[in-house]
């Protein structure tokens, strides 16, 4: 007699479907600080901050142009400046990454954090040329990727393993005409403007560099097709 095996029963749903190349990165950032605020003395954490953090008279003319100098631009990235600054980005991360990143692919999903990370960086520049104070944090890219994620209109494909990003990245002139987006991008704007004119409120000393967030955002915005998959399923394309 054989016995017959029973049917496995259906697994559920991960609490946290993430790919893997945002856990890393939330990973990362989150044992960096972990480094910095548990292992280093504080003259080890300002000798690490200075060679990792973005500081804008680097390149000013009076200082000395270094290895750090080209690093840089993309280090500070997985800097933050305090616990909660790291959380809220994590969590922003996980929520607009994670569908790009499913869209995009891993290495995809790198570059653009990279080249969102350089793009922040590079309008906070221009407009604080010769300031001594360091830039940290993965907002720029996170920008980058609220950016990107307006082109596919927030519009999510969840049929597959992970939620990813539905269809091609829309004209500019389609995401003008959505209602929904452009509100979204107009409160966003609005909140990311405010805060970092008049801060968070009394007792609360972290600047916030919203140049840098919209730099990243508008680089996302616009070069998000340079990196999106072209040979993505029919199933992707966008809904009328």
């Amino acid at each position: 007699m054989v016995a017959e095996r029973q049917p496995r029963p259906p697994r559920g749903e991960p609490i946290f479907n993430m790919p893997a190349v945002v856990v890393a990165l939330i990973a990362l950032c989150a044992g960096v600080h972990l480094m910095r605020t548990v292992l280093f003395t504080a003259a080890q954490d300002a000798e690490f901050f200075v060679r990792a953090a973005f500081v804008p008279a680097r390149y000013s003319g009076r200082y000395l142009i270094d290895l750090y100098a080209f690093t840089t631009p993309i280090t500070y990235s997985f800097l933050h400046g305090s616990w909660l600054h790291l959380g809220v980005n994590m969590i922003w991360l996980a929520a607009f990454g994670s569908p790009l990143a499913a869209r995009l692919g891993a290495v995809r999903f790198l570059a653009f954090w990279v080249v969102t990370s350089i793009a922040a960086v590079a309008l906070h520049y221009v407009l604080h040329a010769n300031d001594l104070a360091p830039l940290v944090g993965a907002s720029g890219a996170i920008s980058g990727m609220m950016g990107a994620a307006a082109r596919f209109g927030f519009q999510i494909d969840r049929s597959g393993p992970q939620p990813a990003f539905r269809g091609r990245p829309l004209p500019v002139a389609a995401v003008v005409r959505s209602r929904a987006v452009m509100t979204f991008l107009a409160v966003w704007m609005i909140v990311n403007v405010a805060t970092g004119l008049i801060g968070f409120g009394p007792g609360v000393s972290d600047q916030i560099a919203w140049e840098a967030h919209i730099g990243g955002f508008f680089a996302g915005f616009f070069v998000i097709g340079w990196f999106d998959r072209r040979d993505g399923p029919s199933s992707l394309m966008p809904r009328t």
